[in-house]
């Protein structure tokens, strides 16, 4: 249950940290640190707005900006809500949900907040007498956030047909290699890789409540491009029968953010509509013969990008992206389904010509 909000403007007076006995945030203000309580639930949410639990009146901080979850072992975690100057933890920018341990010092904008947990469960474990676990510890924690996000799907071509030909160890070390690059190269253009899956990938970008931006758009873009290139040079360091493609599908929408696992495993993942839609545009790629199809959203998205040159208007001469619309039936969709789709060759034109 949410907890009313507390707007940190309205609180100038002094609280001594020391004297609370749960966890809680310390915030330094002109008369002394503010103490901000993490007790009697399980998510907290931090921002400029209103709606938040703690309203931090700073200007470089977004509307919605981070998440504190708590789980039923009394860790807790920091979640970046998509925000536009990011969030820290001692410095290093969070791009994935991380632990928060006692002492950490949090930045949102040009706020500084600090951690502390009179009893750190992040470096314990809850196990009983005998081996077993507790009950709590395996309850699974359900809670999300509805949250603006764009879902990329990467695709291995030919997978079962290179399996075929490959020697197993080779094939291992050639799968193993990719997914470490794919995680780095979607690391670098800000994201993680949410999961694994066979011969795929997915990605999950999670954008501010006031849209997805220009900067995340072609961050996205350029992953996608960038992951193009390395599974083509695969072959160059493995014997492969053949060099490896990919097919990606894009699609961002709203979609529930959290964690599906247990206290002990924490899975942060996106569900829904959204998440679906990107595997079903990415399966749509090898019906159309092409390489990338977005979804409705992602394109007028990428159409609002800034640059003049960049303007890619179907039939416009200035087209520089060169996607087409398709209709498309995909499986699980009782109607046929929009999407714009292109090759890897017109996504790097659009990115030169954007850059």
């Amino acid at each position: 249950m949410r907890s009313h909000p507390i707007d940190l403007s309205l609180c100038p007076h002094h609280t001594d940290v020391t004297t609370f006995s749960g966890p809680y945030l310390a915030l330094k203000t002109g008369s002394g640190d503010r103490q901000l309580s993490l007790v009697g639930g399980n998510c907290w949410t931090v921002g400029r707005g209103d709606d938040n639990n703690f309203v931090l009146p700073d200007r470089w901080i977004s509307r919605n900006h981070a998440m504190f979850q708590g789980t039923d072992n009394g860790k807790f975690y920091l979640i970046d809500l998509g925000s536009r100057n990011g969030t820290f933890v001692n410095g290093r920018r969070v791009s994935v949900p991380v632990i928060l341990h006692d002492g950490d010092l949090l930045t949102f904008g040009q706020t500084e907040l600090r951690f502390y947990s009179p009893i750190d469960a992040s470096s314990t474990l809850d196990v009983n007498l005998g081996g077993s676990r507790s009950s709590d510890t395996t309850a699974t924690a359900m809670l999300h956030v509805r949250q603006l996000i764009s879902v990329v799907v990467v695709d291995i071509r030919d997978f079962t047909a290179m399996t075929r030909q490959t020697d197993e160890k080779i094939h291992s070390e050639a799968i193993g290699t990719w997914f470490r690059r794919a995680g780095e190269i979607i690391g670098q253009y800000g994201s993680w890789v949410d999961k694994y899956i066979g011969d795929a990938v997915m990605a999950v970008w999670i954008h501010g409540s006031e849209g997805a931006d220009d900067t995340s758009m072609l961050q996205i873009l350029q992953a996608v491009s960038t992951l193009a290139a390395m599974t083509g040079q695969i072959h160059q360091q493995f014997p492969l029968p053949f060099p490896l493609r990919i097919g990606a599908g894009i699609n961002t929408g709203y979609a529930m953010v959290g964690n599906t696992g247990s206290s002990d495993r924490p899975d942060y993942t996106a569900l829904g509509d959204t998440v679906n839609a990107a595997f079903r545009l990415e399966t749509s790629t090898k019906q159309l013969g092409l390489d990338v199809a977005m979804g409705e959203t992602t394109y007028q998205y990428i159409q609002q990008i800034g640059s003049p040159k960049a303007a890619f208007l179907q039939g416009s001469e200035t087209n520089n992206l060169h996607f087409k619309r398709f209709t498309v039936e995909m499986k699980g969709y009782e109607a046929p389904i929009t999407t714009w789709a292109g090759t890897f060759t017109d996504l790097d034109q659009f990115l030169a010509a954007t850059l």
